[in-house]
């Protein structure tokens, strides 16, 4: 009896390792292929207007057709990032807002079903500041899960960060990445506040008021 378990266990782990060396070749290719192609979206993430500012710059003055989708997630208030954009010729049907994510995880969390409704292959992270190892690291491994090859867009910060990455913290997320990793290719929530940049009401922010950073140099600076 303890032969035919030892035996159904053997077989049962040299099974496994071939299913993840095979997805792990799959994998590999598909990332591999998706490297050489242009990216086909940009995920902004918040915590600083200037990402906001240098990807308008980017895309400003082409048209719609020309410039990939662009994806910011929980960034500036949202009046800030129209005028921006707006300030930049972007076509605003081409910019989309997701407000649910709270943390850098968060962001990937509810990118990723943004992005593969969008069908991308290829995102350049738009990121700045004393965390960008970290985010760089959770993004390849959280999308490049689902295939998604991610290039880095550094932006410099001007001033001081007002955080410092600890080496705990880095660690705990990218133990917590590798596992959600795995999960979310059976589970991956959706936000349910992701709108175009066209749907925000000017005119009604002004009635309510808003405060954009300083630096943006824009209307409620």
């Amino acid at each position: 009896m303890e032969k035919l378990q030892w035996r159904w266990l053997k077989y049962g782990l040299i099974s496994l390792s071939t299913a993840i060396v095979v997805v792990g070749l799959v994998l590999g290719i598909g990332l591999s292929l998706a490297a050489r192609s242009p990216a086909d979206a940009y995920l902004v993430l918040g915590g600083s207007i200037r990402r906001e500012m240098y990807m308008a710059e980017q895309v400003g003055g082409q048209s719609a057709e020309a410039i990939p989708l662009v994806l910011i997630s929980s960034g500036s208030q949202d009046p800030c990032i129209r005028l921006l954009f707006e300030q930049a010729a972007v076509p605003l049907d081409a910019v989309w807002l997701e407000k649910c994510a709270r943390s850098t995880f968060g962001n990937y969390v509810f990118s990723l079903p943004v992005l593969k409704q969008w069908r991308t292959q290829h995102v350049r992270l738009v990121t700045s500041g004393s965390h960008t190892r970290r985010a760089v690291w959770m993004a390849r491994i959280m999308l490049g899960a689902h295939r998604i090859w991610v290039t880095p867009d550094i932006v410099e910060e001007v001033g001081i960060p007002g955080n410092e990455e600890s080496g705990l913290k880095t660690t705990l997320d990218i133990a917590r990445s590798l596992l959600w990793a795995v999960a979310s290719q059976v589970y991956s929530p959706d936000c349910d506040a992701v709108v175009p940049l066209t749907t925000v009401d000017l005119t009604q922010w002004r009635q309510q008021g808003f405060k954009c950073e300083h630096q943006a140099g824009i209307e409620g600076s």
